[in-house]
């Protein structure tokens, strides 16, 4: 028999592993979103009450309500949580006793099959469970488990919200450029492609440490060592790196 999905909330990271499992797997997947109207508006309208796995999608600060809706209407055999902050602790006691949860931390290049996802479970998840899961979310790209829940702040910090500093570093590549003269449109493909190309060779030859590829592009007394001595100054980025996932590991503790 088909397995039935829930997922609840259907905004960006929502919608980044519905694009996936739509495509990849043989689940039956049913969506509640009332504010995208991608799927059901109601947990009246939904034709089924039970599911296999109901996915929470939605964001941490509306959360309370969520479950609250949730658990007077339908039924799961296994919650997982997507939502930054929110302990496993925090589940139990929101969920109906005796519930098998995992905590979940994907990010947004899920949509196109490269995402991130780390997991965590509580001790009711079977090894059925696990596996399940665990092809599940493979289905976005590659997934891994962690035995210590306190390690999912900082997975949060680096990898959930990872991609964005991805983004911001090719928006400042790209403006630097244009304030040396480049087309601001040149500026832009150079610094989105420097950084897709980067991580395409990254990917390609994992084998060889990330310092070693790029010691392989400095050249001494060249113009990328002239960049790097500014970018490992001990107050420049690597400062600020450390500054900004502290931040974001904080605000994920806070939002438990």
């Amino acid at each position: 028999m088909q397995q039935k999905i829930l997922l609840v909330g259907c905004g960006k990271m929502g919608s980044a592993l519905l694009e996936q499992w739509n495509k990849n797997i043989g689940y039956h997947i049913f969506v509640l979103d009332p504010s995208t109207k991608r799927g059901y508006e109601s947990l009246a309208s939904l034709p089924v009450k039970q599911f296999n796995i109901i996915v929470l999608a939605v964001k941490p600060q509306v959360m309370d309500k969520v479950l609250s809706e949730l658990t007077r209407r339908v039924t799961s055999s296994l919650y997982v949580s997507i939502a930054a902050g929110k302990t496993l602790k925090y589940l139990e006691k929101n969920l109906p006793p005796n519930q098998a949860i995992i905590r979940t931390m994907p990010n947004t290049p899920a949509m196109v099959g490269k995402g991130m996802t780390v997991a965590c479970a509580n001790a009711l998840v079977s090894s059925a469970q696990k596996t399940s899961i665990k092809a599940l979310f493979e289905n976005v790209g590659q997934f891994e488990w962690v035995a210590d829940e306190t390690f999912m702040d900082a997975v949060t910090a680096v990898s959930g919200s990872g991609p964005a500093y991805v983004f911001l570093l090719i928006e400042e590549l790209a403006k630097a450029g244009a304030e040396l003269g480049l087309p601001a449109d040149l500026a832009m493909k150079l610094a989105r492609q420097t950084v897709i190309g980067s991580a395409a060779l990254a990917e390609a030859q994992k084998d060889i440490p990330i310092e070693t590829l790029r010691k392989n592009v400095t050249s001494p007394g060249g113009t990328t060592e002239a960049a790097l001595e500014i970018l490992t100054d001990p107050r420049g980025l690597s400062l600020l790196i450390q500054k900004a996932i502290s931040a974001a590991s904080t605000r994920s503790r806070e939002l438990s």
